[in-house]
């Protein structure tokens, strides 16, 4: 096993449990005891949940079979491998432990090389899901993240954006957007080439992500533009942070390949306060338009909302 498996133990027999758990403990188990169905429920519903559970048939409180039903009953969570002890011999009752959601049975009094045998069965289920879950973890972090920059994708920042303004309301709390944009990144691609340019990009995510708190959240919106979502930040306390991320960016040249390049950026922000409530659009139109005069007076700045539309078909052609 490479990762320590958790066994459950749920009989509420003393001499049983004590007999089980010896013999798992020799096989290097992580080994819980319940002592009856009710603490065996309870055990099984934490997120750190055995992934094996070894449940009586008959026990104070919920029976084993109980168990089966509400555990597979569940809409989510990882899969319990359920092995029902049983004294029960008739047909009908393994029927009704199978439909119940059991995996297997033991018969009591059990023998120590079935039960290894069973185990080892459990176990190649239990294997087989952490494959599965890990694998599905990474198509998780493919689909959220910029394959390029490493930097939350389009999709997740604004999904964040929206998590983020969710709890501002609740918590009567400010939040803070900023839009920033490497200047002159087209010159870059067309004097350099787009290998060049890619490196720029993915140098100016490191130097973002370092720069930014811990509980903020940092994405690429599309192209050269970047999207942060400063949590608890009014107006004031996002342009800090907007500054903060202009120094990082443009004080240090840029080594890209063998070339040192200066870069730098122009930065747009906007914030909904804890009294004035506004919608994750209005938000970005805000930081955009910021960021449109950031460019337009001269770029490597940060400007603040001011509710001022820029003018239409110009947005594009300041940020060349």
């Amino acid at each position: 096993m490479d990762k320590t498996t958790k066994i459950l133990i749920a009989e509420d027999d003393p001499t049983s449990r004590l007999t089980l758990r010896a013999a798992l403990a020799k096989l290097g188990y992580e080994i819980e005891i319940a002592a009856d169905g009710a603490a065996a429920w309870q055990a099984l519903q934490r997120a750190d949940a055995p992934e094996i559970a070894i449940l009586d048939w008959m026990m104070p409180g919920v029976t084993g079979p109980e168990i089966c039903r509400r555990l597979r009953a569940r809409a989510s969570g990882p899969y319990v491998y359920v092995i029902l002890l049983t004294m029960i011999a008739e047909p009908s009752a393994l029927v009704e432990g199978l439909e119940s959601g059991a995996d297997d049975f033991i018969a009591k009094p059990f023998r120590l090389p079935e039960l290894y045998a069973r185990l080892r069965a459990g176990q190649r289920v239990i294997d087989l899901q952490r494959e599965l879950l890990a694998g599905r973890a990474q198509l998780e972090k493919v689909a959220a993240y910029d394959f390029l920059t490493g930097l939350l994708n389009r999709r997740s920042i604004l999904e964040k954006l929206g998590q983020e303004l969710a709890r501002a309301e609740r918590e009567s709390a400010s939040l803070g957007v900023i839009m920033m944009d490497l200047d002159g990144f087209k010159l870059i691609n067309d004097g350099y080439g787009h290998v060049q340019g890619d490196q720029v990009l993915q140098e100016a995510a490191r130097r973002l992500s370092e720069a930014v708190r811990c509980y903020d959240s940092i994405g690429r919106y599309g192209g050269e533009e970047f999207l942060l979502v400063a949590a608890g930040a009014d107006l004031d306390a996002t342009a800090g942070i907007a500054e903060r991320l202009r120094r990082a960016i443009g004080d240090e040249p840029m080594r890209v390949g063998e070339r040192c390049l200066t870069v730098t950026g122009s930065f747009g922000v906007s914030a909904a306060s804890a009294r004035e409530r506004r919608a994750a659009g209005e938000l970005i139109e805000a930081a955009d338009r910021a960021l449109y005069r950031a460019k337009h007076a001269g770029r490597n700045r940060v400007e603040r909302d001011r509710a001022a539309p820029a003018p239409r078909g110009y947005a594009a052609q300041a940020r060349e």
